[in-house]
């Protein structure tokens, strides 16, 4: 193993450029369509490296995205285009996680990245100085420090603004032009930074935070709206949650706990039944807690109950690993949502063939 490759392996979580380094050398190996100019694949090679597929030579994609085709097609084409993309929806929906693999798949880097904040500053999206040279020598290129948009602009890439909604309005507003004009004046400078061609823009925002910085009109414009929806059906949403987990599990170097898929399967159960206020059989209406219950967060419970199992049971994943994560993750209201989940356990979990275990192990840590 290489230096590289060492410290590669050490890293907690790395970018999904270097994650699945293998997979795109293999899609670029493969491609022999058209594609823009600066892209790393053609748009046909991005959108398989996103849903997975099988290559003539044998190499397995993994699936990056669980979810309608016509929507990741739509993202995809949006970027080769002269148009922004918002990636749009409720939280867990994997919006962060299909902005880093858009832009590691077309740029072959995922770094050029603005994490929107209540305190971003005007600076984050256009440029900061050196104040020890502005200071000592005035306004100059050596002072200059360009933010992740500009070097984006530079080098013909994919940048990424997530939770744009939570930026001030004032500061989202800086994008209008750069978006529109494809140009960062530099006024200090009497200069500007012209985009070059491959530059696109990938924004994230939250539908649980409007009303918090809405996007004005002029800078919404700038953007073709992508929708991810929440998984269709409960057997998708499994498939999601198993496969994060098995990923999650492997960088952590959590042993794989054999047997999991029912905890699993319940774990996604009761999320979809509290955030859709309705039994699976559409029988009887429960009450719906004030959490979002997404995808991400059923992921988050059973990695936890998968470490629980693993270093404090028998290495198999119980009710009793995961019912702790679930109380925390549907009670956030400590007198409202605590109602609702009682109410749920006692009226639908309890009566439901082969949920004895799961119904105690629930009830044990609620009480």
């Amino acid at each position: 193993m290489t230096a590289s490759q060492t410290a590669e392996s050490e890293v907690l979580r790395p970018h999904a450029e270097d994650a699945f380094a293998h997979e795109l050398k293999a899609l670029a190996a493969a491609d022999d369509r058209p594609r823009p100019e600066r892209w790393k694949l053609s748009p046909w090679a991005v959108a398989v490296y996103l849903q997975g597929g099988t290559l003539p030579d044998g190499t397995v994609i993994t699936p990056k995205y669980v979810g309608p085709r016509r929507i990741v097609e739509v993202a995809v084409t949006t970027l080769a285009t002269d148009r922004a993309l918002l990636l749009l929806g409720v939280p867990g929906t994997a919006k962060t996680w299909v902005s880093e693999h858009l832009a590691a798949a077309v740029s072959g880097d995922s770094t050029l990245l603005v994490q929107g904040t209540a305190g971003t500053p005007e600076e984050a999206i256009r440029y900061g100085w050196n104040y020890a040279r502005l200071l000592a020598h005035g306004p100059s290129r050596d002072a200059l420090v360009a933010g992740p948009v500009m070097r984006a602009m530079a080098g013909g890439m994919t940048a990424r603004v997530e939770e744009l909604t939570r930026i001030p309005a004032d500061v989202q507003d800086t994008l209008i032009t750069i978006l529109s004009e494809k140009t960062l004046p530099v006024p200090e400078l009497g200069e500007e930074v012209q985009a070059v061609r491959g530059f696109n823009l990938i924004a994230t925002a939250n539908d649980r935070d409007r009303g918090v910085n809405e996007l004005s009109s002029a800078l919404r414009r700038r953007f073709n709206t992508v929708v991810l929806p929440l998984p269709a059906s409960a057997e998708a949403e499994v498939d999601i949650v198993s496969r994060r987990v098995d990923q999650i599990g492997r960088s952590l170097e959590i042993p794989a706990a054999p047997e999991g898929m029912d905890e699993i399967r319940r774990v996604v159960t009761v999320f979809r039944e509290l955030r859709g206020g309705v039994t699976g059989d559409g029988r009887t209406k429960v009450k719906s807690p004030s959490g979002t219950l997404s995808t991400a967060e059923a992921i988050s419970v059973v990695t936890n109950g998968l470490a629980l199992a693993a270093h404090f049971g028998d290495g198999v994943l119980r009710p009793a690993d995961v019912a702790a994560g679930l109380l925390g993750a549907v009670v956030r209201d400590p007198a409202a949502d605590r109602v609702i989940w009682q109410e749920y356990l006692e009226t639908v979990v309890r009566e439901r063939e082969g949920w004895k275990d799961f119904y105690r192990a629930c009830r044990e840590v609620s009480v």
